[in-house]
């Protein structure tokens, strides 16, 4: 099984009302200098990068040209965000095969849609018809990919949702076809254990497994998705900030890695993706502005060393 790991590079991020834009621009050097840190002699790493269909100025892509950040085994994590207008607007499929010709071997895998089960401004399941966007986009991508001899994993994610009855997962069953599950290779988790809902001590990693179990099979499966189809957590991380400790956040990076690598075969896991690489803003009053390993001027916080330790120790060749 092939484990691997990546990062968010960028600065810029959306929370609940909208796009923060960091307080200070990106340095593509700075940014790549820390990119090969945390790689070391690890054969890859993913650097996740976003694009929004239609284009505008609402959702900016980010980081800007990210194919500067690859090379040296690094290749793309590729999520292509649909925003809509309509139930099936011309274009969106043809913008995912685009993006496929033009990223080719840069991409390593490709995301279609971000958290479709959020109805939130700035995530796609506030878009009508983004279920029948997500399953034509999957199918697109594959075809594509295929034709050109491209390599590319295809998938979707989905935010952790504490309801079981969430009623995405049975719609998205409903919808989707043999072409969709044919082309899916993969499912994907984002998840902030202890930030919106607080964890007790101690529990931390029984959390997290539990999320995943549950996730692996009682979640996925209502949408017909067995367990040959890899689960990858593609976006996990803790804030610092007022009350926050950087030395904390160290130690949940260590455990939450820990614990999503040791389930890796039982549950076939076969990624993580940290959130993000550096502060927007770490005088900023939100919790979003406080996502980085590195502080918004790129000096590091402990959980760098940790998360680039945890890289070169447990990605599985």
């Amino acid at each position: 099984m092939t484990f691997t790991f990546g990062v968010y590079p960028g600065g810029l991020l959306g929370d609940e009302t909208g796009v923060i834009t960091p307080v200070r621009p990106d340095d593509p050097a700075r940014i790549t200098a820390a990119l090969r840190e945390l790689q070391g002699a690890a054969p890859a790493l993913l650097v996740r990068a976003y694009r929004s269909y239609p284009p505008g100025p609402a959702l900016p892509p980010t980081p800007a040209e990210p194919e500067r950040y690859l090379g040296e085994g690094r290749r793309l994590d590729l999520v292509l965000q649909y925003r809509g207008p309509g139930d099936r607007p011309d274009g969106w499929t043809d913008f995912v095969r685009h993006a496929v010709r033009t990223g080719g071997e840069r991409i390593g895998t490709l995301q279609i849609c971000e958290e479709p089960n959020v109805d939130s401004p700035v995530l796609d399941g506030s878009a009508p018809g983004v279920l029948r966007a997500l399953t034509d986009g999957v199918v697109a991508a594959k075809e594509e990919a295929l034709a050109l001899g491209l390599g590319l994993a295809v998938g979707f994610n989905a935010a952790f949702s504490p309801d079981p009855a969430e009623p995405f997962w049975s719609a998205l069953g409903e919808l989707a076809d043999e072409r969709f599950h044919r082309a899916l290779d993969y499912v994907g988790l984002d998840f902030f254990p202890d930030v919106f809902r607080p964890v007790p001590a101690g529990q931390l990693g029984a959390a997290v497994t539990a999320v995943l179990t549950g996730f692996r099979r009682e979640v996925v499966v209502r949408a017909g998705i067995g367990a040959a189809v890899p689960i990858r957590v593609c976006e996990h991380g803790w804030p610092t900030g007022p009350d926050r400790a950087e030395q904390r956040q160290a130690e949940v990076v260590e455990e939450v890695v820990r614990t999503v690598a040791g389930l890796a075969a039982e549950l076939n896991l076969t990624g993580y993706g940290h959130f993000g690489l550096r502060d927007a803003d770490s005088a900023g009053p939100g919790l979003f502005h406080h996502f980085g390993l590195l502080r918004d001027d790129y000096t590091p916080k402990p959980a760098f060393a940790v998360y680039g330790r945890l890289v070169r120790e447990l990605t599985a060749p």
